[in-house]
């Protein structure tokens, strides 16, 4: 009998982040998948996609949407639609659009769900406030009904639904009437591969508070900036996203941000971190691991997927509202709370990579050990 087809889905490959992570994993774990999506940028997000075979819809073609797949939100659930797939079984790896590709009707679908769509279901939040306010609201409000109708539709057509965290659980139990199996990501870093240092960190010395994270409204990077504005801490920032022009243009000389910085590069940053902080509302709380592999301790939000990774007083430090006092008072704390980077490091590893994928293969060719 010969094995199934598998091919991997995902909403758009753009952007560097914990669900690109996932699906370099899926690669992994399925190496004769082709990558199916609907837009892919190589220069925005990771390397390694270079070697897969990767497939777009006809949006990729438009520059504009590559480099920011938010303008593309109308277009989005049609091009979806269009996104034909032919194999036995299909992964999706999915906040909002690849579980609606066509995959024919008789394909298996298993879709690992990072979020129900954020746009459509905390619309503000995603926005970064009310909806109205935004460039982008008041045509996302006047297209929710049918996005939301549309949605669900294809969330009805999967086979079988896997979640990050307890929170996308419940939150896939009430948006769409299905259980899911929960199946944490892998953290995927690894400390002991080679690091490369980062030229402009140069003349810092281990020991600054560390930020990695997309630099939308939601993830509250700005009130991590503001809570080491005029101290004598120094604060590095890794990531890209829309809010990266505002937050550089009023950031202090303490802080200094990072885009596009390779994986070797990241490594030796995490590496010379006092403390990693996490000060966004997450699904799955994916930089406390990655921290913790470096025997990194956590400084975050307490709420949502931060519950489920962060152990308080082993692994990391909740503090309860993201305002600059509470994350300052917070870091004051870990500066002398004595951590042990052995049980950091073990806590990670309970996260790791090969316990994925042999689930994911269970699931879905019904190959594993587990």
């Amino acid at each position: 009998m010969s094995r199934p087809r598998v091919a991997i889905a995902h909403d758009y490959l753009t952007q560097r982040g914990g669900a690109e992570r996932v699906v370099l994993t899926l690669m992994k774990a399925f190496p004769e998948a082709a990558v199916h999506t609907t837009l892919y940028d190589p220069e925005g997000t990771y390397p390694e996609f270079r070697q897969a075979e990767v497939r777009t819809s006809a949006l990729n073609r438009i520059g504009a949407l590559r480099r920011d797949h938010r303008l593309a939100l109308p277009l989005l659930a049609p091009a979806a639609s269009r996104m034909r797939i032919d194999a036995d079984v299909v992964v999706a790896s999915s906040s909002g659009w690849a579980h609606g590709f066509d995959t024919g009707g008789r394909t298996r679908t298993v879709v690992y769900c990072h979020n129900p769509a954020r746009w459509l279901y905390q619309t503000d939040e995603y926005l970064g406030g009310a909806a109205w306010r935004s460039p982008l609201g008041p045509p996302l409000l006047a297209m929710r009904p049918i996005l939301k109708r549309w949605d669900r539709h294809q969330a009805g057509q999967v086979d079988v639904y896997l979640a990050n965290s307890r929170v996308v659980q419940r939150r896939i139990r009430t948006t769409y009437g299905r259980e899911a199996e929960l199946l944490p990501p892998p953290h995927g870093m690894d400390a002991s591969a080679p690091r490369e240092p980062v030229p402009d960190l140069s003349d810092w010395d281990p020991g600054y508070a560390l930020v990695v994270s997309r630099l939308l409204p939601y993830k509250n990077v700005d009130a991590v900036i503001e809570a080491v504005r005029g101290t004598g801490r120094r604060l590095v920032v890794v990531g890209r996203g829309p809010e990266e022009a505002r937050l550089r243009a009023t950031m202090p000389d303490n802080v200094r941000l990072f885009g596009g910085l390779s994986d070797a590069q990241l490594r030796a940053v995490y590496g010379g971190a006092g403390a990693l902080v996490a000060a966004s509302h997450e699904d799955f709380g994916l930089a406390p691991l990655e921290a913790a592999a470096f025997g990194v301790p956590a400084v975050a939000l307490r709420g949502g997927g931060f519950l489920e990774t962060v152990l308080e007083g082993e692994t990391g430090l909740f503090f309860d509202r993201p305002e600059p006092e509470e994350i300052a008072a917070a870091l004051t704390t870990s500066d002398t709370h004595g951590w042990d980077a052995d049980r950091l490091r073990a806590r990670a590893e309970e996260f790791g990579e090969a316990r994925f994928i042999d689930r994911i293969r269970l699931i879905a060719l019904g190959e594993g050990t587990a």
